[in-house]
């Protein structure tokens, strides 16, 4: 009786939605069944999808005369398909109207489903499927043919390298679904879907490594996205502002990479990985802050190498963060510091300047910044010739107009090429931003200004949380055995295992005995040059 009453409520429902509605979103629909009138299942896609020009309604009757309707959006379905398989449809024998018949023998289509409301049907028409509904039937049926045009698969402009693949993901979810695939051939590899957006209704995919990752940190990612109740998610951007732990920190807490090879990497290691429809940045979740030094090609290259080029860019970071304060503090405060003679040849140089040094170097600073921003907006022919010629003609004229001085041009000039060596953008983002307050507490008090800003940021990330795990892991908390991969990179034989403050299931990469076999058999076959010639002659 119970269920009775509930089927003649939603009945009543959607006869009141045909009636009263002229569009609404899917969560309405949620829960309406599917009419077995077919009459009213057009009337109400009619009134909803009132002046929608792509939104499609195609009527026609099978063999038996049953009338049946396909429904789909021109543009994101593969018209060749959606031919075949009305053809398909039309030429039913009687008797064969059931929606399950159809479904398991009569349509040649490789990805099919069965919906009973109107809320799972419409995400799939309005995602590229085509919807079939048949007269007194209760169930649809969604056809996976789509067909939308997207961008071929090229290399990533922002994480270029000259070793490893070429390849980057594209803002079809499905294309770069399966670039990860074939970097991860395995079952283990799993892939749960979302759809997240009450406008947009967008896909999200979240993956990770069955047995490997951490199963109470896909949990929690997986429970913060489905929480998240925004009108549209357009970007991978949105996913990332609502699930952070700490919105107002200035370091970002997940890292985004449009190279499968690094994402394939993240999973390994046991992170989890959130494919957004619509976009090629794919988001990493829990990250550290030593990731965000890190580049896919460290891993291609001879340890040595990655370690060197690694090193090189911790120091550049730090000259990136304090070269500016440092110099304003030295200047306004600590002129003791300096040689006699590079203090006279700085007091000259700066001796027309009617500013401070803390105004100057917000001036160089904001200038550089702008030009920065003007050289990426710009069309990329006329953005590279803004970005470097504006930076040496506006120093050269501020020097000869004695707005600045001549060492500070130098200063900002190395910070700026010192900022393009970290890899990731959102993390030179976070550096350029607190640089700013840096400058102003070196200004103030000197290096100790300085000092105590630097040990407050210390601190801040000490504290701060990236899904549980702490930010400086495995420096902060310390961890010996994970310290192989974070200034330095060992070499892979020593690598065994997997970072043990993700909490992974699994924590051995290889098989025990192989990081030193090679080289306790002396090389191949455990030979030293005695090689003896074939019958031959040949060595």
């Amino acid at each position: 009786m119970v269920g009775d009453e509930m089927k003649f409520k939603k009945k009543d429902k959607m006869k009141e939605l045909i009636e009263t509605m002229n569009a609404c979103s899917l969560i309405e629909l949620e829960g309406i069944p599917i009419s077995p009138q077919l009459e009213e299942n057009i009337d109400l896609l009619k009134k909803m999808f009132a002046d929608c020009s792509d939104f499609v309604i195609r009527e026609f009757r099978q063999k038996n005369s049953v009338r049946a309707i396909a429904v789909f959006v021109d543009g994101l379905i593969d018209t060749k398909e959606v031919n075949s398989a009305l053809k398909s449809l039309m030429v039913l024998e009687d008797g064969d109207d059931d929606i399950k018949v159809i479904e398991e023998s009569l349509l040649p289509v490789s990805q099919m489903g069965r919906v009973d409301d109107y809320k799972k049907l419409l995400q799939a028409v309005l995602s590229g499927d085509t919807g079939i509904l048949v007269e007194g039937n209760t169930e649809a049926l969604t056809l996976g043919i789509r067909g939308a045009e997207k961008r071929s698969v090229n290399e990533p402009e922002g994480e270029a390298v000259v070793r490893g693949p070429r390849e980057g993901f594209i803002e079809n979810i499905r294309t770069n679904t399966s670039m990860l695939r074939r970097k991860l051939r395995t079952p283990r590899l799993k892939m749960k879907s979302l759809v997240v957006g009450r406008e947009t209704n967008t896909n999200l995919v979240v993956a990770f490594l069955d047995g490997i990752a951490d199963p109470e940190i896909v949990q929690e990612v997986t429970g913060r996205i489905s929480k998240i109740n925004l009108d549209a998610v357009l970007e991978s951007g949105y996913i990332e502002e609502m699930i952070q732990d700490n919105t107002y920190s200035p370091f970002p807490q997940l890292m985004y990479s449009e190279r499968p090879d690094t994402v394939a990497g993240a999973l390994l290691e046991g992170r989890v990985a959130i494919f957004v429809d619509g976009t090629p940045m794919v988001l990493i979740a829990p990250v550290t802050f030593w990731m965000m030094m890190q580049a896919s090609e460290d891993y291609y290259e001879r340890f040595q190498m990655a370690t060197l080029v690694r090193l090189l860019r911790y120091v550049f970071l730090i000259i990136s963060l304090i070269t500016p304060a440092l110099y304003v503090a030295i200047t306004t405060h600590h002129q003791q510091m300096l040689p006699t003679t590079l203090l006279l040849s700085i007091a000259a140089a700066r001796e027309s300047i009617p500013f401070p040094a803390i105004v100057e170097a917000f001036i160089m600073e904001i200038s550089f910044e702008a030009l920065r921003e003007a050289g990426i907006r710009l069309p990329k022919t006329v953005g590279q010739a803004v970005s470097i010629l504006g930076a040496l003609v506006v120093g050269q004229a501020a020097v000869q107009a004695g707005i600045v001085s001549a060492p500070m041009v130098i200063v900002v000039s190395l910070t700026g090429i010192a900022s393009f060596t970290i890899p990731h953008f959102n993390a030179s983002i976070s550096l350029r931003m607190l640089r700013f307050p840096i400058m102003i507490a070196a200004s103030i008090l000197g290096i100790y200004g300085m000092l105590v800003l630097l040990l407050l940021i210390l601190g801040h990330m000490a504290n701060l949380r990236s899904f549980g795990v702490p930010y400086l892991s495995p420096l902060g908390p310390i961890s010996i055995g994970d310290l192989k991969d974070v200034l330095m990179r060992a070499p892979w034989s020593m690598m065994e295992k997997r970072p043990s403050f993700l909490g992974v299931q699994n924590a051995r990469r290889m098989n025990d005995g192989y990081a030193n076999s090679i080289q306790q058999r002396g090389g191949q076959s455990g030979m030293t040059g005695n090689r003896q010639p074939n019958e031959e002659g040949q060595s």
